[in-house]
């Protein structure tokens, strides 16, 4: 029989003292050797003097575990180690949470009205909510504190409204107010006079002699800038051969472009070169 065979049996009989289970049989075992040891001891000692021949096994059978005065129970401390006041017990400042503007108080677009965790008040007309529940203004006004039994019959909004004698909330499909305290209505466009134009004044001189004037309708010019076009980038500007063709409108004669003369290519360059030279010296001087 091995080692573990035979510490079988007394593994399963120790789990269990009166109920109580014991977590760590091991840490058990390894109390209970010497009390162990001491009843083999004293069971060798009566085979000596003449008595029958006991197993091992039948000396560990004969064994009786009685009830010891105290119930050995395990007992979990707490796994934090003791490192100065890291892990102590912490209690942070407050929040300071709630009501920042109260009712018919003007805020600004961006004032905060409310601090909240959850969603006990809701943003209504003109308001927003931050990501932390936080409702603010988003327009000029009046802060108002309200519920919408149409919209939801137990929530509570917070609104801001352009006037304090406002009232919200409004009533079923009226007019909304739009930004900048702007209503949305009709605009009254006035009734077109006929105004009766005389084509011919007859001026009185000194002399007695009538002078008949007669009217001459006021023709514009067309203008260059008239007829310009939208182009690419939004721009207003004439066609590449239009602006190619300005000096021949104007009657300046032109001499004909002339590809692969580096002549006058060089000349061209060398004018521009002493034009330069001729600035630089002026500054200079």
């Amino acid at each position: 029989m091995t080692k573990r065979e035979k510490e079988a049996p007394y593994k399963k009989l120790l789990s269990k003292i009166n109920g109580t289970e014991i977590i760590n049989v091991n840490m058990l075992l390894s109390r209970l050797q010497l009390p162990l040891r001491s009843a083999v001891a004293l069971i060798g000692r009566s085979n000596l003097v003449g008595a029958q021949q006991i197993c091992l096994s039948e000396a560990f059978a004969q064994l009786s575990i009685k009830q010891a005065s105290s119930v050995l129970t395990f007992v979990r401390h707490s796994t934090s180690k003791s490192q100065g006041a890291v892990n102590k017990a912490k209690d942070g400042a407050g929040r300071r949470l709630g009501a920042k503007k109260s009712g018919e108080q003007y805020v600004i677009p961006g004032n905060i009205i409310f601090r909240q965790r959850g969603t006990h008040w809701f943003p209504g007309d003109n308001c927003a909510m931050g990501r932390d529940h936080t409702i603010y203004a988003t327009e000029s006004g009046y802060v108002k504190y309200y519920k919408d039994p149409d919209r939801h019959p137990k929530r509570q909004y917070i609104g801001v409204v352009f006037e304090r004698d406002q009232i919200l909330p409004l009533p079923r499909n009226s007019r909304r107010r739009r930004r900048l305290g702007m209503e949305v209505s009709k605009m009254d466009t006035p009734a077109s006079e006929e105004v009766q134009v005389r084509t011919d004044l007859v001026v009185e001189s000194d002399g007695g002699s009538a002078v008949s004037v007669k009217q001459t309708p006021n023709v514009k010019k067309a203008k260059q800038w008239e007829n310009l076009k939208i182009k690419s980038g939004y721009m207003y500007r004439q066609s590449n051969w239009e602006i190619g063709r300005a000096a021949e409108r104007a009657n300046v004669k032109v001499e004909a472009f002339k590809p692969g003369n580096r002549w006058l290519a060089w000349r061209k360059a060398n004018a521009r070169k002493l034009k330069t030279a001729e600035k630089r010296g002026l500054r200079k001087g």
